[in-house]
């Protein structure tokens, strides 16, 4: 007997949330009188804040003062309710005695389960939608982790191109054995994300730090691009060693995910297990003690 093979393929469904809608907003009014960038994007060195010269580098340029950044983030959090209004952006934290600078960080503290991953790939889209933001590098803590992002980017991409006009997005993901691939991000002129474990650029000897013979190192080509920097669980980041190794992205500005902070650097929003159980988006824990 010989039949036909029929196999039904699932599509996976995305509906939208509110309150993840809510977190996108929140980065999104950080930036409000940025203007959209033109099709002619700023090329690296523009932008005062960067002084690169890397040949064919498109990259994210930010027009607006520390003042109306500043008040922008105040308004967003008085609209979420935050208790703690932000008096200055920048800080400075320190794990063995040495002080590094931390500017422009920003943190969302969504709990575990309600879909921060689908969250900050949703406001890589509206940020290219609405100023031009085109170079976007998320730093993961483990391998795991690394995976899952890129298939999320992967599983999510029908449904953004339907929300945002087909906007092309061009995901990597870093390999050591395919640095020129860094190049490639850095001279595309599409919504590029980068998707690396921190480890890989923690030490001199990486090989993404390494001077080859082009006479500087391949992380120049992400530094030349002023990326926002996207930290998934960044409570895993607070050594002094990773804090530099972040730093020496050269971001525009870091947005910072988890459930668990370590430090809430200018809060943008907020989703607490008791919020995320009474929306019914989790299940409630009961723990019981052992007591002598």
């Amino acid at each position: 007997f010989v039949g036909d093979l029929r196999i039904n393929t699932m599509k996976l469904q995305f509906t939208h949330q509110a309150y993840q809608t809510c977190a996108v907003q929140a980065v999104a009014h950080v930036f409000d009188g940025q203007p959209l960038a033109k099709s002619e994007f700023a090329l690296a060195g523009q932008n005062a804040s960067v002084n690169y010269s890397i040949d064919g580098s498109i990259g994210n340029a930010l027009t607006l003062s520390d003042e109306q950044l500043l008040a922008n983030v105040q308004k967003v959090q008085v609209h979420n309710a935050l208790k703690e209004i932000s008096t200055e952006l920048a800080a400075s934290k320190s794990d063995k005695g040495t002080e590094v600078f931390c500017p422009l960080n920003f943190t969302l503290e969504m709990e575990t389960g309600t879909g921060k991953t689908y969250t900050f790939i949703k406001t890589m889209y509206e940020l290219n939608a609405v100023y031009g933001f085109k170079k976007f590098v998320v730093v993961v803590p483990s391998a795991a982790i690394r995976e899952g992002t890129i298939k999320n980017l992967d599983i999510t991409r029908s449904h953004f191109a339907a929300d945002y006009a087909n906007i092309p997005c061009v995901t990597i993901l870093y390999d050591s054995n395919k640095l020129n691939d860094l190049r490639h991000f850095a001279q595309s002129d599409a919504l590029s994300v980068l998707v690396i474990n921190i480890d890989s650029f923690t030490k001199d000897n990486n090989k993404i730090n390494i001077k080859g013979e082009k006479a500087f190192a391949p992380i120049e080509y992400i530094k030349s691009v002023n990326p926002i920097v996207i930290v998934d669980e960044p409570q895993n980041f607070e050594t002094d060693i990773r804090r530099r190794a972040l730093l020496d992205l050269n971001p525009l500005c870091t947005l910072r995910y988890s459930a668990t902070h370590k430090n809430p650097y200018n809060l943008l929003y907020s989703l607490n297990p008791v919020q995320a159980y009474d929306l019914g988006l989790v299940k409630q824990i009961e723990v019981d003690g052992v007591q002598a």
